[in-house]
C-alpha cells in the first residue's frame, strides 16, 4: 500500500463488504462516503493496480450479457490483514477542508451580502445532504442487526450530527454578518 495513500483502505473497506468493478467503488465512494471522503476514478484505478500487484486485491474476470469483459475486484488474506492493521493503528488525520469557511475568512475585503450569500449556498447544501443521511439512517435502523450495518449507521448519525450543527451555525452567523 502506498504510503498514507487513503484511497487503499478506502477501496480494501469497500472489497470487505463485497466485490466490485472498479466503476462499482466510484459510485460506492459518490454514495455515503461523499459526505466524509472523495475518490476520482484517477486516483481508484492506479490504486487498484498497486494494491493488486501488492497481492492485496485480486481481478476476477466475468463476461456481461453482451459478451465484453467485466473486471470485479476481489480483497485477498493479505488485503483483510492490511486492512486489519490500518483499522488498530492510533493515528488517524481528521482535515477538513471547507471553501466556504476559507470564503468567510477573507470576506472583509467584499460587501457583506457576499459573505451571507456563500453561508446560504453552503447552507442549502448541508441541507440536501442531510435529508439523504436521515434516509440512510431511517433504512439502516431496519438492519441493525448485521455488524457493517451498525458501524455505517454510527458514521450517518455523526454526519447528521455535524450537518445540524452547521445549520444552527449558518443561522447564527447570518445574524451577525446582517445585524452589524
Amino acid at each position: 500500500m502506498a504510503k498514507d495513500r487513503k484511497i487503499d483502505v478506502v477501496i480494501l473497506g469497500l472489497l470487505a463488504h463485497e466485490n466490485l468493478t472498479g466503476y462499482d467503488i466510484k459510485k460506492q465512494i459518490d454514495g455515503a462516503i461523499s459526505f466524509f471522503w472523495k475518490g476520482s476514478f484517477g486516483s481508484i484505478y492506479p490504486a487498484l493496480n498497486d494494491m493488486e500487484k501488492q497481492g492485496l486485491v485480486k481481478r476476477k474476470k466475468t463476461d456481461t450479457a453482451g459478451g465484453r469483459e467485466k473486471i470485479v475486484y476481489q480483497i485477498t488474506k493479505k488485503g483483510k490483514d492490511t486492512l486489519k492493521v490500518w483499522l488498530n493503528e492510533e493515528k488517524a488525520t481528521n482535515d477538513l477542508k471547507y471553501e466556504t469557511l476559507l470564503k468567510l475568512y477573507f470576506g472583509g475585503t467584499e460587501d457583506r451580502s457576499v459573505t451571507v450569500h456563500n453561508i446560504e449556498i453552503f447552507e442549502e447544501q448541508v441541507r440536501g445532504n442531510l435529508e439523504v443521511l436521515k434516509l440512510y439512517k431511517e433504512n439502516l435502523e431496519r438492519v441493525l442487526d448485521q455488524e457493517d450495518h451498525i458501524h455505517y449507521y454510527l458514521t450517518v448519525t455523526f454526519g447528521i450530527e455535524t450537518y445540524e450543527a452547521y445549520l444552527r451555525w449558518c443561522s447564527k452567523a447570518k445574524k451577525i454578518l446582517k445585524e452589524k
